[in-house]
């Protein structure tokens, strides 16, 4: 924008010593020619729009659009129809030039508009030449002839007033720095727009009196309403009108009458009539100007126009509809196409189409509505004519590509069929060339079976798209299926058994029976075919594979079936089923006898084993495996075979013994089968007898054997076995009627007979052998049976000790008793003696104790201390972690850390420093900057003085109000001193009325947005951010930010209807954020400034991102080195120019440079994000949010990169791209940067801003189409730093800030503003206040009421303006409007005892000081301890004397520079306990009934305020230390920049006193000759009109000029008076102050007014001054 480049940094971003260098300057130069040619261009862009009533191209592309003059031609029609008819103008649609471009013929139209200016008579000096427009040589000339035209023409009336857009227009950055490119391409100076006037004044031949004449006719007419009349004056060629249509008077009649009557009721004559009345007005302050009617006359013209072409309209619609009820194609033809009707598109060989479809839409609309009569309005016909002729055009396509694709399958071309497949027409969007085999088989398989049935015909189209669906179904089937055996392939290679379930459950692998559970099974069994193989697998090996996996698990699930049913079987007890379930083959078990006396031992052993495994592992693992399962099966067979052989082995033994052959029995018993253990051959003989006796035995026990010859033996086991000795059967199970009265011996009897007699055996044997031993065994027996009884005797002692103790006791007690009693009659005899003896000994011992503890002390006094140090540290370390970390500290908690909350001496003192240094930086910054503007001005001067010659005591003049302004900035009255009493109760009310500015943020908010946008930024450094006081300290910095927060929240609620406006609107509460945060350059050169000078210092780095830049530069390259001019043309486009490898190579280079640098720049803004303002990032984060509650539908990333345009495009980007106007790197006269630098860090900021708002290069950008994967990576690394910088604490936890503070600040706040600025902002807030507090009950209307309407400077200072004669009091008032008062700012809705029910908050506080009274005089674990336990005399005393304590230490602070405390809150503090608690219960029930506090949690809330206040008095003393460190660095700051500017001064003062010594000594040698001459000299206005001083008077014809004289007399140095006179009548005088004339000339400003009607040329009066009066 226009601001934007008019100062590229404010006064307070730029370090004193700053100048800008001469390339900056240069380059501001430029960019401000391109700024206002641009205005220009915009300008010439409306007025044409105007003429033609069209839309013409953006402002930036009208000048291609003009090279082929078709818009020039146009617009000459318009102005010159006679000598340009439409005919005339080539290429008149611009059909031919948007097809092939720019011919030779389009230069015709250039030519015919030259014609055309030359016909109205426009000057030659304006006209250009055909090249400077078709070669776009010289646009700038073409554009100052529109601008010349446009002024001829209207003063001709054949045209509209061209606008003027400078400084009102806008353009972005990069369009106003390629406007500067290109006009530096042009190497040509800029024409002088604004001296179009001056030299059209004498080529524009008209009577402006005949004009007058005639519009004053006119407004006759008007007055007497007649339209007779109106019609004749309008037809008046003297009047310039244009467009005046005869037939619309009767229209214009009332119109102009409406006009003329409001004109006049605001000009506020009274009486038309009276003459007395008109002389004191201007004629055309009642009457209508030629503009005036001009547009009135306009206004009428287009509604009436708009009427006639609406009839019109109506009309050509009936027509159409009268045409379809007709049925007359060829009328209805004709109806469409007349332009009344305004139906585009219309085609004659589509009306068929148009006739059925319009027809069926009439019929459809007449049912819809049951009207006999319906007709189609123009929309519905439009709408019908586009879809008919899409359907037409569409049919005749798809008609010539059908026949095309069948010539292509009869003549078997696959490229032909290819190529009429892929025709846009048939819209066969999945038409794949790979599968054009597949395409020509299915359309021939389909022609096949067309010409089967009969049907010799052509394919149609759904035939064809048919074929193609089933052909493309074929292909991906086939490419599927391959694909995915190549895919089983790889993830049987890589293991990967996810990809292995998906490829084999693939629809395309077409594979049976897979089983995805089984993946790991198939993966194996692949593998292994694999590697068999040594080659990929076919589908039928994998299939194959699959099918053995799958019948290898099927028989898996059999055999675990099986098991089951075993288990089953088993836990059942059913040994049938049990036989059953063991035969089955699928189980697997060997050895399985089909035999059913073995069942049931089966069944035993696989219940023990079952019952084992349960007793061991639990009932869920007591199920048998199979292997269990067949080992128990082995082992049941086992056993059968060892109990045959066993039985018959005992048959054996019995047999022997009935035999009565001990030989035959031993032998018997030895048999390993029987296992008969401790046998003896000594002993044979007695084995068969004794085994003979036990049978006979058990023939006389049983008698008869019952049994059959049955026997049962016990295996090994425990397991009983039968046998049969007669018929050798043998089975596990009894046989039936078994009784068990067989005369056999058992084995257990056997064994039991052979052990008894083998031990009798062993017995004696050993008896004999160890007599000796056997005697001393029996004494050692004796032995212990006397132990035994001792130990019984001892025991029984043992057992009545009890006993025994007491007898004892009894005894000893008897004795000492008896023994007592005797000393105790002694000691009674000698009692004194005893007790002084007593006495003595515990003196002397414990004098001994302490004497050795206190040695033992002082020998480790230092580890005493250092011991008892660290105990009270971690004490109160505790205690504060409890305070601090604790979210509900308890109340003994909070009573240890109530000091922290008192004042000290220090904390006031630190507080008045803090309060006057604030007070010494307005003053200097103020001071500062006046100085500065006057420094500015005494530059403008002195230039002016070099440049124009003026008179040196002009400067003097300066130089002493200078000085003057200098002192009085030092000593200018401030406070309440400047003040009289009078304006004491007015000050009281500015200060509560600042302070609720200050603290309610939604004032400023408001009025911001009221305010024009050209005053918001000076409004913004005026008055906000001085009533913030700079956002020195912390609270004003909390409060700041909280005004940018709601104001952001404003402006987005009620201005951004989409999130682009953000970013495209240039919100005002962003540029002010962006304006406040720039304040502090030392973050942004911390930031930026290592890799900006990285950049910068690298002499080899020349990123160069246009591919034509790069191809120029190595076409230079090659010239300089080799010294012969290249081959190769020079004027290439970006396409062209990547043609060659090395501008390719380069280009790649390039990019890897950019990805590099801006991967670091990434890098540095994530690692130091929370070096940005705190402002900066809580801003973007409510940017976030608001837009984020507003469009919750928008994606974040949209939201965040808003939130990018603020953080790094508003307030990083323009500090890389020039780093010198942002203080990034140092600068002077020898360390500017090169333009190659310029590029660089361009080139790096576009990259960056590309990645920030995630947009791809393209376009104009496409050479760096490589670098879009990079910006997409990058935007995810922005997007991340975005995050981050738009998340951050809330400032009430960032500033330590609530709604409470205010009430516990030991001052407060002061802030130091001008008497104007004070004057200015109530003005404003009056002006707007409706807005600004819309709620009635709102505080700020009663203050602005009480303080009525804004007061003067001098009424405000109680002061009146007295001046020296000649002085003009405006400049001492507004001197007097600079005088800074302080403003204490104070709430005047205070806390009181006597209001305490009416504000909430200050009840809180209140109540929080009296708890903090209570703890300090009674302790209590809660606050409702506290309350409820009655105060001791002893607590009252002390709390009397603690507030008396306090009371005398606020009186000796009291009146300290406002350093005071309510009186209410010593009211308070002097209650006794007792009332004070009662005051609390009532406050705090007060509290309770709001929600602030409850009961539930002991009133909680008040103590967590109370340490809350603790901890934050802490933070407070910090952030205040720190704001006088930063006070006192601002204040050295400013003295050093008042310093230079004071050296400037001198400077100044030294370079006058030189001139004025030069001007003395000239003066010894051409005394009064070379002098001013003070004369007075006369010219008629005819002489000045000539000599081109005056270009005209209002009102006055030309030939009139002769009798007016103007004279100038000097009246003093640099001032002159010019007197008129109009044949010899004195007029008008007026003072004319040569300064003032070269202040217009250094603005600009060529033209200026003079007596409110002659316009005089400015720079022609300075030479005419210069000549007469100073002989120069």
């Amino acid at each position: 924008m226009s601001d934007v480049h008019s100062t590229i940094h404010r006064l307070e971003d730029r370090d004193p010593n700053h100048r800008d260098s001469g390339d900056v300057m240069d380059r501001k130069r430029k960019e401000h020619i391109a700024y206002e040619y641009l205005c220009h261009l915009e300008e010439a862009k409306k007025w044409m729009e105007a003429c033609l009533e069209d839309e013409l191209p953006p402002t930036t592309e009208l000048e291609q659009a003009l090279r082929n003059g078709v818009i020039l031609a146009r617009l000459s029609h318009f102005f010159a129809p006679e000598v340009v008819s439409k005919r005339k103008i080539y290429d008149l649609d611009e059909s031919k030039y948007r097809a092939k471009g720019l011919h030779f013929k389009h230069t015709d139209n250039f030519n015919w508009w030259i014609e055309a200016l030359k016909h109205v008579g426009l000057p030659k000096i304006f006209f250009p030449i055909t090249t400077d427009c078709y070669d776009r040589k010289n646009m700038p000339k073409v554009i100052y002839c529109l601008h010349a035209s446009s002024l001829f023409l209207y003063r001709l009336g054949k045209a509209p007033l061209i606008q003027d857009l400078l400084g009102k227009a806008t353009f972005t950055d990069e369009e106003i720095s390629e406007m500067a490119k290109a006009l530096e391409k042009y190497g040509i100076q800029l024409p002088h727009f604004g001296k179009i006037g001056g030299i059209l004044a004498s080529e524009i031949a008209y009577d402006e009196a005949a004009m007058h004449a005639a519009i004053m006719v006119i407004n006759q007419a008007i007055e007497k309403n007649d339209a007779h009349e109106l019609k004749a004056s309008l037809g008046n060629p003297a009047t310039m009108l244009i467009k005046v249509n005869q037939a619309n008077v009767e229209r214009y009649l009332p119109v102009l009458c409406e006009a003329k009557r409001n004109k006049v009721a605001v000009s506020g004559v009274q009486d038309l009539e009276n003459s007395d009345e008109m002389r004191e007005h201007d004629v055309y302050e009642v009457c209508l100007t030629r503009e005036e009617i001009q547009e009135n006359l306009d206004t009428v013209n287009t509604i009436v126009n708009q009427e006639i072409a609406q009839a019109k309209f109506h009309a050509a619609i009936d027509e159409v509809n009268a045409a379809i009820e007709d049925g007359d194609e060829a009328r209805l033809l004709q109806a469409l196409q007349t332009p009344d009707a305004r139906l585009s598109g219309v085609i004659p060989d589509n009306v068929k189409w148009y006739f059925d479809v319009l027809k069926k839409a009439r019929l459809d609309k007449q049912e819809s509505t049951q009207s006999e009569s319906c007709n189609l309005q123009h929309d519905e016909i439009q709408d019908i004519l586009t879809i008919a002729n899409s359907v037409a055009e569409h049919t005749r396509l798809v008609d010539a590509a059908v026949v095309a694709v069948n010539e292509a399958v009869h003549s078997d071309s696959p490229e032909e069929v290819l190529t009429g497949l892929q025709n846009e027409a048939l819209d066969l969007l999945n038409v794949i060339p790979e599968n054009i085999a597949y395409y020509i088989e299915e359309l021939k398989k389909s022609k096949t079976k067309k010409e089967a049935a009969g049907d010799y015909s052509n394919l149609t189209e759904a035939e064809i798209a048919e074929a193609v669906t089933a052909a493309n179904a074929r292909a991906e089937r086939d490419r599927n299926i391959a694909k995915t055996l190549v895919d089983i392939n790889v993830a049987v290679t890589g293991e990967d058994l996810d990809a292995l379930v998906e490829a084999l459950t693939s629809d395309y692998a077409q594979l049976r029976d897979v089983d995805p559970a089984l993946a790991e099974r198939y993966q194996a069994a692949f593998l292994k075919a694999r590697l068999e193989k040594n080659d990929s697998l076919t589908y039928e090996e994998i299939q194959s594979v699959i099918d053995q996996v799958n019948e290898q698990v099927r028989r898996e699930h059999l055999l675990a079936a099986g098991v089951i049913t075993i288990n089953e079987a088993v836990l059942t007890g059913s040994a049938e089923d049990l036989l059953d379930a063991l035969q089955n083959e699928y189980v697997l078990l060997e050895n399985v006898r089909d035999d059913h006396q073995l069942q049931n031992h089966y069944l035993t052993i696989l219940k023990t084993q079952h019952d084992s495994k349960v007793e061991k592992y639990g009932e869920s693992h007591g199920q048998l495996t199979q292997s269990e399962i067949q080992s128990c099966i082995d082992k049941a067979n086992q056993q059968t075979e060892e109990a045959i052989e066993l039985v018959k082995a005992v048959t054996e033994i019995n047999k022997a013994i009935v035999e009565g052959a001990s030989e035959a029995v031993l032998e018997a018993l030895k048999s390993p089968v029987v296992a008969i253990r401790s046998i003896t051959d000594a002993c044979a003989d007695t084995y068969q007898e004794k085994l003979k006796v036990a049978r006979a035995g058990k023939e006389e026990k049983f008698g008869a054997d019952e049994d059959g010859g049955w026997v049962e033996c016990r295996t090994a086991k425990g397991y009983s076995y039968f046998y049969n000795t007669a018929t050798g059967e043998s089975q596990w199970v009894a046989p039936e009627g078994f009784k068990g009265t067989s005369h056999d011996l058992k084995r257990d009897e056997i064994q039991s007979i052979v052990t008894k007699v083998t031990a009798d055996y062993d017995r004696w044997t050993l008896l004999e052998s160890n007599e000796p031993l056997i005697i001393q065994l029996q004494a050692r027996w004796r032995g212990i049976l006397v132990r035994k009884t001792f130990q019984a005797r001892l025991k029984h002692f043992r057992d009545n000790d009890q006993a025994i103790v007491k007898i004892q006791a009894n005894w000893k007690g008897f004795q000492q008793r008896t023994a007592y009693r005797e000393r105790l009659e002694y000691m009674k005899t000698q009692m004194a003696v005893i007790i002084k003896l007593q006495s003595i000994a515990r003196m002397w011992k414990q004098k001994a104790l302490y004497k050795k503890r206190l040695q033992y002390f002082r020998e480790h006094v230092a580890a005493i201390i250092k011991i008892q140090a660290f105990w009270r540290a971690r004490k109160a370390k505790r205690d504060y972690k409890a305070l601090v970390d604790v979210e509900a500290p308890s109340a003994s908690t909070v009573k240890k850390f109530l000091s922290l909350l008192e004042q000290s001496d220090l904390d006031f003192s630190e507080e008045l420093d803090c309060q006057r240094l604030k007070a010494r930086v307005v003053q200097d910054i103020r001071s500062t900057q006046e100085l500065e503007r006057n420094i500015d001005a005494m530059d403008v001067k002195i230039g002016l003085l070099v440049k124009n010659r003026i008179d040196l005591e002009d400067v003097v003049s300066h130089q002493a109000k200078l000085k003057k302004q200098s002192a009085k900035s030092a000593a200018a009255p401030q406070g309440i001193h400047a003040l009289s009493k009078t304006n004491k109760e007015r000050l009281e009310n500015y200060e509560y009325l600042f302070y609720l500015l200050q603290t309610n943020p939604g004032y400023f908010a408001h009025l911001i947005f009221e305010l024009p946008q050209t005053k918001t930024t000076k409004f913004m450094d005026n008055v906000i951010l001085t009533v913030f006081n700079y956002a020195h300290n912390a609270r004003e910095q909390y409060l700041l930010v909280k005004l940018f927060e709601t104001a952001l929240r404003e402006e987005i609620t009620s201005k951004v209807d989409k999130i682009s406006d953000v970013v495209t609107g240039n919100p005002l509460v962003i540029r002010l954020v962006v304006q406040f945060t720039r304040g502090n350059s030392n973050i942004l050169h911390d930031l930026l400034s290592p890799l900006v000078e990285e950049i910068m210092t690298r002499e080899d780095l020349a990123l160069h991102t246009s591919p034509v830049d790069v191809y120029k530069a190595w076409i230079n390259k090659m010239e300089s080195e080799t010294g012969e001019a290249t081959t190769l043309p020079y004027d290439v486009s970006n396409d062209q120019a990547l043609e060659h490898e090395e501008v390719k190579k380069r280009m790649q280079e390039t990019m890897d440079r950019l990805h590099e640098i801006t991967e670091r720049f990434q890098k540095m803004m994530l690692e130091n994000i929370n070096k940005i303002p705190y402002a900066m990032r809580y801003i973007a984060m409510q940017l976030r949010s608001a837009l984020a509650a507003k469009f919750p539908e928008a994606p974040e990333d949209d939201i965040l990169k808003v939130v990018g345009n603020l953080v790094y495009y508003r307030y990083m980007n323009p500090a890389i791209v020039a780093p010198d106007g942002f203080g990034i790197i140092e600068t002077g006269p020898d360390k500017q940067l090169t333009s190659d630098q310029r590029r660089n860090l361009g080139s790096v900021a576009k990259v960056l801003q590309h990645s920030a708002a995630n947009k791809l290069f393209e376009g104009e950008n496409a050479g760096l189409l490589p670098m879009n994967p990079h910006i997409t990576e990058a935007w995810l690394r922005f997007r991340e730093f975005f995050l981050q910088a738009s998340t951050v604490d809330s400032p009430e936890v960032k500033f330590g800030f609530d709604e409470y503070s205010d009430f516990v600040m030991i001052s407060k706040p002061v802030i130091y503003i001008s008497v104007r600025e004070i004057c200015s902002t109530h003005q404003l807030l009056l002006e707007h206040e409706e807005a600004v507090a819309p709620n009635p009950s709102d505080p700020l209307h009663p203050v602005l009421k009480e303080l009525g309407q804004p007061p003067t400077v001098e009424e405000f200072l109680g002061r009146t303006t007295e001046v020296a004669p000649g002085d003009d009091p405006s400049e001492r008032i507004a001197q007097l409007g600079k005088v800074e008062i302080s403003l204490t700012l104070t709430n005047k809705q205070k806390v009181n005892a006597e209001d305490d029910e009416n504000d909430i908050k200050g009840i809180f506080v209140r109540t929080k000081r009296m708890v903090v009274d209570l703890l300090n005089a009674q302790p209590g674990e809660s606050l409702t301890i506290l309350l409820t336990t009655e105060a001791t005399p002893e607590q009252e005393e002390e709390h009397q004397k603690l507030q008396q304590k306090k009371e005398e230490v606020a009186k000796s602070k009291e009146g300290k520079d406002g350093l005071t405390k309510s009186t209410s809150f010593y009211g308070d503090s002097k209650l006794p306990l007792e009332s004070l608690k009662n005051k609390i219960k009532r406050n705090l029930k007060l509290l309770e009934a709001e929600g602030l506090v409850s009961i539930e949690n002991d009133y909680q809330e008040i103590i967590n305020a109370i340490a809350k206040d603790i901890r934050n008095q802490h933070r407070y003393r910090q952030q205040r230390k720190q704001e006088l460190d930063r006070l006192q660095a601002a204040i050295n700051q400013l003295n050093k920049k008042s310093q230079l500017y004071n050296e400037q001064i001198e400077f100044y003062q030294q370079y006058v006193k030189a001139c004025l010594d030069n001007l003395a000594k000239a003066g010894k040698k051409k005394k009064r000759d070379a002098g001013f001459k003070q004369q007075t000299i006369k010219y008629t206005a005819l002489r000045l009109y000539e000599k081109g001083v005056i270009l005209e008077i209002e009102g006055l014809p030309q030939h009139q000029f002769k009798n007016v004289t103007f004279e100038i007399s000097s009246t003093g140095v640099g001032t002159f008076e010019v007197s008129a006179r109009f044949m010899g009548v004195a007029m008008e005088k007026v003072e004319l102050v040569f300064q003032d004339l070269l202040q217009l000339q250094y603005e600009g400003s060529a033209v200026m007014k003079m007596f409110g009607k002659a316009k005089i040329n400015v720079n022609l009066l300075i030479f005419l001054v210069n000549k007469k009066f100073y002989s120069r």
